[in-house]
C-alpha cells in the first residue's frame, strides 16, 4: 500500500479528492481507492518470484539428514568433512545428488522432513523425505520405505503446507540404488529368483510413481541403478581398476525393466513425464575413463577414501573408547568413492555434470547463482 499513500500525498490529488467529497460524489472516491489498491496488488504479484519446488524420496544417495543419529553413520565424523565441515546426515564427505539437482533448478536444497517444523521459510523449496538405507520394500534398516515416504508427502498436502499449484509445478526426485537387493541377498534370495524379484520390485515402484502422479506431481526424475560391480563394497572386484561385470549385469537387468515400466507409465498417464537419471552409464563413463574427464580426475577410482581398518569396521566406526577404527585418504576430492557405497562430493559434481543434458530435458531450469557444477 506504499504506492497508495505516496500517491495520495500529492497536494493536487488531495485537492481533487476534497472536491469530490464536497460534491458528495463519494462513489467516485471509493472507485478511485479500489483502482489504486488494484494497481498495488497487481504490482506485488508481478514482482513475486515463484520457485519450482523439489520433493525428494528414496535412500542415501538423496538423504540430507532424515536418518536418525542413533542408527546412522552419516551423523558421525568424518562424514561432512568437505561440506559443511561437520556431519550433516549426508552419506558423503559433502554434497549429494539432491544438492546438485536443486542447484540446477535454481533453488536451495529442500529441507529434510525431519526439520519440517522449523517454520514456513525453509519449506519454500520443497521437502526431502529420503532416508538412508530405504528401499521400495522394507529393507534391513529400520527406516520408512518408499510408499511410507510418499504417505508423509500426502500428509503435508492434506495439512495445507503445499498448494495444488506448488505440486503441479514441482519436480520429484526418487533415488533407489540397491538396498532392496542387499536385503534380498541377506534373506537368502537365489540367483534363479533374482529376475522375478526385480520384476516385483519394479511393479511396486511403478505403483509408487503412479501414486505421486495421483497427488498432482507431473514431473519425476528417477534414478537407474548404479553398476553394482564397481562399488568398493563388492568383495569380488577383480582389481582397483576393473569392475565385476557379473554384478554389473544384475544392475542392467533392473534398469531394462525400469525403462520399460517408465515408458509405459509415460504413455498411459496424460501429462506425466518420468525421466530416468542414468547413474549406470554416468558411473561407468567417469570410472572407466578418469584420465579423459578434464577436471573430473580421480586417483584409484574404485578405492574408497574412508574405510574401516578391517572387515569388522567401516567409515566412521569407533571402538568402545572412542578411538577411530577407520582410515581416511589425504584428498577426498581425488577419490570417486567416499566410502564403500557412496560417491564423494567431487564425484557427485562430476555425475551431475554428466547428467546435465538430462536435467535440461526437465524444462525447469531457472537463471540462478546456486549452480554447483
Amino acid at each position: 500500500m506504499v504506492f497508495f499513500f505516496y500517491f495520495c500525498c500529492s497536494a493536487r490529488v488531495l485537492s481533487w479528492l476534497m472536491g469530490l467529497m464536497e460534491r458528495e460524489n463519494l462513489i467516485y472516491f471509493f472507485l478511485f481507492v479500489v483502482l489504486l489498491i488494484g494497481v498495488e496488488v497487481q504490482g506485488s504479484h508481478h514482482h513475486h518470484h515463484h520457485h519450482h519446488k523439489l520433493f525428494v524420496f528414496g535412500d542415501s544417495y538423496a538423504d540430507t539428514g532424515n536418518t536418525a543419529k542413533l542408527i546412522s553413520r552419516s551423523w558421525k565424523e568424518p562424514y561432512g568433512f568437505t561440506f559443511p565441515g561437520k556431519p550433516s546426515g549426508r552419506w558423503s564427505d559433502g554434497r549429494v545428488l539432491t544438492d546438485y539437482l536443486a542447484s540446477f533448478l535454481g533453488i536451495r536444497t529442500p529441507i529434510a522432513y525431519k526439520w519440517r517444523k522449523m517454520g514456513p521459510k525453509p519449506l519454500r523449496y520443497g521437502m526431502n523425505f529420503a532416508f538412508g538405507g530405504a528401499g521400495v520394500f522394507n529393507t534391513l534398516n529400520p527406516v520408512p520405505n518408499l510408499t511410507a515416504q510418499i504417505d508423509f508427502f500426502q500428509e503435508q498436502i492434506k495439512e495445507g503446507v503445499y498448494t495444488k499449484s506448488d505440486i503441479e509445478s514441482s519436480l520429484a526426485l526418487i533415488s533407489i540404488v540397491g538396498n532392496d537387493y542387499t536385503a534380498y541377498q541377506a534373506r537368502n534370495g537365489t540367483l534363479e529368483g533374482l529376475q522375478a524379484f526385480s520384476t516385483s520390485l519394479i511393479i511396486q515402484l511403478a505403483m509408487d510413481l503412479k501414486g505421486l502422479n495421483d497427488l498432482g506431481v507431473k514431473k519425476i526424475a528417477m534414478t537407474s541403478l548404479q553398476p553394482f560391480g564397481c562399488l568398493p563394497a563388492d568383495n569380488t572386484l577383480v582389481s582397483l581398476n576393473q569392475c565385476d561385470e557379473t554384478q554389473n549385469q544384475a544392475s542392467s537387468v533392473h534398469n531394462l525393466i525400469l525403462d520399460a515400466a517408465v515408458q509405459e507409465l509415460n504413455k498411459t498417464n496424460e501429462g506425466l513425464k518420468i525421466t530416468v537419471l542414468d547413474l549406470y552409464n554416468a558411473f561407468l563413463s567417469i570410472l572407466q575413463s578418469p584420465a579423459n574427464q578434464g577436471r573430473w580426475k580421480f586417483e584409484n577410482p574404485l578405492k574408497a577414501c574412508c574405510e574401516g581398518i578391517n572387515s569388522n569396521y567401516s567409515c566412521g566406526s569407533t571402538d568402545e573408547n572412542g578411538n577411530k577404527m577407520y582410515t581416511l585418504c589425504e584428498k577426498p576430492h581425488s577419490s570417486f568413492f567416499w566410502d564403500s557405497l557412496h560417491p564423494s562430493q567431487h564425484a557427485w559434481a562430476a555425475l551431475a555434470a554428466y547428467l546435465s543434458p538430462t536435467f535440461h530435458t526437465l524444462n525447469l531450469r531457472e537463471e540462478n547463482q546456486f549452480l554447483l557444477f
